[in-house]
């Protein structure tokens, strides 16, 4: 097997533990492991826990049990957002000195009233009647543009599209997007490789990266993977868990999903054994670490329809 820690690549697939993994989460896992493999990088896991009430029992061994039944090893120790709390506080603790926080006593129902972004009630203080108990971070109104490796340059004003959008919420739960920039920073993440529906997201984790005076990863966002009704194949959206018996069928659907980043046809793989067909895989794999000017996916291809029935070494290549 070919040492893949020649260089100093380190990537992740960093699920929630609310329930197993389904084709839509093995496109992403199977697109950052490939990514990392590809350049000889390190490819960690991380359980992202925060969220208790979400979490379901024994879903953690589930996704390992089921990255590896597909082949996809990690480096180093599974690491669990519940075990680093002090390391959230802490950066959060740095941004108050720099008094980019500040308290909010706004409920969820209020934002969605003001169209889903927060416009500053709490900026210069709690109002009269309010309690401050959730933490939010002050956006300034500014452009913020980055390079996304798949769809090329992305622009976004946060102040605009969120307003000052929150760290710690009202329960004492810390926010996605605080934790998973604090994680990938103490973890030395280079490249984040993950689903379009965190797209939205990037600005945001950009802004935070700048406040705390730390350096970015580069991003790849790929496809989301759709069912018959247009949904994004998610938990919530009751999509089943994948069938352990098919690892084979189920790597090449997902590779069916990444065909535009393959230099051949998914028809042309290997499926003799799985280890074939990821070592076919890895070779073929044809994003560049920086990709600044072109975009690998075009605007129709941020989706992607799931057919549970296809299979693509049955299926003829289409000529478009």
């Amino acid at each position: 097997m070919r040492d893949f820690l020649h260089t100093n690549y380190i990537g992740r697939f960093a699920p929630s533990p609310s329930g197993p993994l389904h084709q839509g989460s093995l496109v992403a896992a199977l697109g950052s492991w490939l990514d990392a493999r590809h350049h000889q990088g390190q490819w960690l896991v991380r359980i992202e826990d925060l969220d208790t009430p979400r979490n379901q029992p024994g879903a953690e061994e589930q996704i390992l049990q089921c990255l590896r039944v597909h082949g996809l090893e990690w480096n180093g120790e599974v690491v669990r957002q519940s075990d680093r709390l002090l390391l959230y506080q802490t950066a959060l603790d740095q941004l108050s000195q720099k008094d980019l926080v500040f308290p909010c006593g706004c409920s969820r129902k209020e934002i969605e009233e003001q169209g889903g972004i927060y416009p500053g009630t709490c900026r210069g203080g709690i109002p009269e009647g309010k309690v401050g108990r959730a933490m939010r971070i002050r956006c300034p109104s500014i452009t913020l543009q980055f390079d996304d490796r798949g769809f090329g340059q992305e622009f976004e004003q946060i102040a605009q599209t969120t307003g000052d959008f929150v760290l710690k919420r009202a329960d004492g739960v810390y926010s996605y997007q605080l934790a998973v920039v604090v994680d990938d920073i103490q973890q030395g993440m280079t490249q984040i490789v993950r689903g379009a529906d965190l797209l939205s997201s990037t600005a945001r984790q950009l802004f935070l990266y700048s406040a705390l005076e730390k350096t970015p990863p580069a991003y790849l966002h790929l496809p989301l993977v759709l069912n018959s009704n247009g949904q994004k194949l998610s938990k919530q959206n009751l999509t089943p868990g994948l069938n352990h018996q098919t690892p084979i069928q189920n790597i090449q659907l997902a590779l069916q999903t990444l065909q535009m980043a393959l230099s051949a046809p998914v028809e042309e793989a290997p499926s003799s054994s799985l280890q074939d067909l990821l070592a076919w895989a890895i070779g073929h794999w044809n994003i560049p670490l920086h990709n600044p000017q072109n975009s690998v996916w075009g605007a129709d291809q941020r989706e992607f329809r799931h057919d549970p029935n296809h299979c693509p070494s049955d299926t003829p290549r289409s000529a478009s």
